[in-house]
């Protein structure tokens, strides 16, 4: 996990204001998105100098940019349903996806 992060690539998280579930695949320490993006789709002005998430999104085909302060932890111990899934993990285990082979890319 980052230095500062509560989240880390392979954890499953709720978003709380949009209510769905989601596997974090990379971390940012801060906002790392383009100036307009954060104008059009960052309604909610969340802090650009706390961590934010990309993360996969259960049900659906697409992933999302997520600033910490939306998250909390899923603990419903379920799967992730997206096709997305095992370019980035190969295995779920104890509540949470990881990679036997750290080596691979994607």
């Amino acid at each position: 996990m980052a230095s500062g992060t509560r989240f880390s690539v392979g954890e499953i998280v709720h978003h709380l204001k949009y209510d769905y579930r989601g596997v974090i695949v990379d971390v940012d320490p801060v906002y790392n998105g383009s100036d307009e993006w954060y104008e059009t789709v960052a309604k909610s002005r969340p802090p650009k100098d706390q961590p934010w998430y990309h993360v996969l999104v259960d049900g659906y085909t697409h992933s999302t940019y997520v600033a910490e302060r939306h998250l909390e932890s899923d603990t419903s111990g379920e799967q992730i349903d997206h096709p997305d899934l095992g370019k980035f993990f190969d295995r779920f285990m104890n509540g949470r996806y990881s990679r036997e082979n750290q080596t691979r890319t994607h």
